[in-house]
């Protein structure tokens, strides 16, 4: 067994020169097929321009003469992450990582080593024409390692324990949890209406693409990696669908705009994938549609959000739904910040989506739609189980009297010649009867399967061999079934 940090350092170099190797070759390709200006006249302008790409792939900007470079492609973020996952599932198999709270300490051993190695690569791809921004290798380095290696640790430590991955959500509150299904299932819907607009642009604008390609003869290498980039922009083109679909679109330059309210792009540049944007004029009639699933989202999340902690006070369910709506906000407002920014100077220093208006317009939408499903959906689920509560051996005649009709029970009181106190006796009636019957609701819906929450092992049954001292069945449950610890 090695020790954490010493093994942290090197699986947090072994990342980064695999990932270095794999953008040199292909960048030694595109020199080796393009004229040499593209990348410079020798070897050592090549290996420049490999760590700049390193760098863009961690999604680091840089400055250019009169501007920044700030619209990087999201799909090279890809690369790095699986590479410093896949070092984090070796550090958890070399180093000894007895309980779940180690956890923190791995991660930070994978990001430290990792994030002073962009900060070095920051200052070699330093050039008179292009600057890496140093503060954000840094932090960017420091985030992908920790966030993409903690989860290598984590996943290799459930497998030697044999604990399924969906059993880390019954270590949260019932609440983050519900808001965390009903955010991702919000999102992912957005996400997928991006991602429909985007195909639909581009099958229709599909000539165009092949034209443009066609204008730029890149020939057979230089074709590879002219797809090969455009794949890396997808997840981008995806978001700045998903802005269109919110409302508020995304600019293709200063002064420019495609969103329902209209089209408006002038000139653009030489890139075959600008085929899927629509023409100046109106906006497609078809993608007015798009305008819906906000809405259809907001369902979704306030329905899922309820399913899973439903609100005791029928009052508090349209809140956390709105509450839902926001966080979808949020979530949507940073993949905006992160798909867009500037090319450069003049025109293209405005590209895509505004992050804010994104974020503002989605958390109303979202949260409206999902505060008004919550509240419905919240609404039936207790109107579902109230008869449920209703006491059924007769021990409470109190209770079963309030579920009568009160047209019965008044043509009672009148029989028997109570009509003068009919009013006062109604409410002391239902004073009486009111507590029993929440007692009873309490007591049905504490009798309905719950997700079982790990218990803690008292001190005195710790035997050293613990896994934080939380114990998990791993057989799912059964008598029979052998039990871990994770935590």
């Amino acid at each position: 067994m090695r020790p954490l940090y010493i093994a942290g350092g090197l699986a947090a170099a072994s990342s980064a020169a695999i990932g270095l190797a794999v953008l040199m070759t292909l960048t030694i390709a595109g020199w080796v097929a393009a004229p040499h200006g593209t990348f410079g006249e020798d070897i050592g302008d090549v290996l420049v321009t490999a760590v700049q790409a390193w760098l863009v792939g961690h999604h680091v900007g840089f400055a250019v003469p009169g501007g920044d470079v700030a619209m990087l492609p999201l799909g090279l973020v890809v690369l790095p992450g699986l590479l410093l996952y896949r070092a984090g599932r070796r550090l958890a198999r070399a180093c000894e990582l007895p309980r779940l709270r180690h956890l923190f300490r791995a991660a930070l051993a994978i990001a430290g080593p990792y994030a002073a190695i962009a900060g070095t690569l920051a200052l070699i791809g330093q050039t008179e024409a292009v600057r890496p921004s140093m503060v954000q290798a840094l932090i960017a380095g420091f985030m992908l390692a920790f966030v993409a290696g903690g989860a290598g640790v984590l996943f290799q430590l459930l497998r030697d324990k044999g604990i399924a991955k969906r059993r880390l959500l019954e270590l949260m509150p019932d609440r983050p949890r519900s808001l965390l299904v009903g955010t991702v299932s919000a999102t992912g819907a957005l996400l997928a209406t991006g991602a429909l607009l985007f195909v639909v642009g581009l099958a229709a604008g599909f000539g165009d693409a092949v034209s443009t390609t066609g204008d730029l003869a890149p020939g057979v290498v230089g074709g590879a990696l002219l797809l090969l980039i455009q794949l890396l922009y997808v997840p981008n083109a995806v978001v700045f669908g998903l802005a269109y679909a919110v409302g508020p679109g995304f600019a293709v330059g200063a002064g420019t705009i495609v969103a329902p309210t209209g089209v408006s792009v002038g000139a653009l540049p030489v890139f075959p994938m600008l085929a899927a944007l629509p023409d100046d004029g109106p906006a497609p009639v078809l993608s007015l549609a798009a305008l819906a699933v906000p809405f259809a989202a907001g369902g979704l999340g306030g329905v899922l959000t309820q399913r899973s902690a439903p609100a005791v006070v029928s009052e508090s369910a349209p809140l956390w739904g709105f509450v839902c709506g926001v966080t979808t906000g949020l979530a949507c407002a940073a993949l905006s910040a992160a798909a867009g920014g500037p090319l450069g100077a003049e025109r293209l220093a405005d590209v895509g989506p505004s992050a804010w208006q994104v974020g503002l317009i989605t958390a109303l939408e979202v949260g409206l739609a999902a505060a008004i499903t919550a509240w419905v959906a919240n609404w039936r689920y207790y109107r579902r189980h109230a008869p449920e509560a209703a006491p059924s051996d007769g021990t409470e005649p109190a209770a079963a009297s309030a579920a009568e009709p009160d047209g019965e029970d008044s043509r009672r009181k009148s029989r028997f010649g109570a009509a003068r106190t009919a009013a006062p006796r109604q409410e002391r009636e239902q004073d009486q009867t009111a507590a029993p019957l929440r007692r009873g609701v309490r007591r049905a819906l504490s009798a309905l399967p719950r997700p079982r929450l790990p218990r803690r092992r008292a001190a005195e049954e710790d035997d050293g061999e613990d896994f934080y001292g939380i114990t998990y069945e791993a057989g799912g449950g059964d008598p029979g079934g052998t039990s871990s610890s994770i935590l």
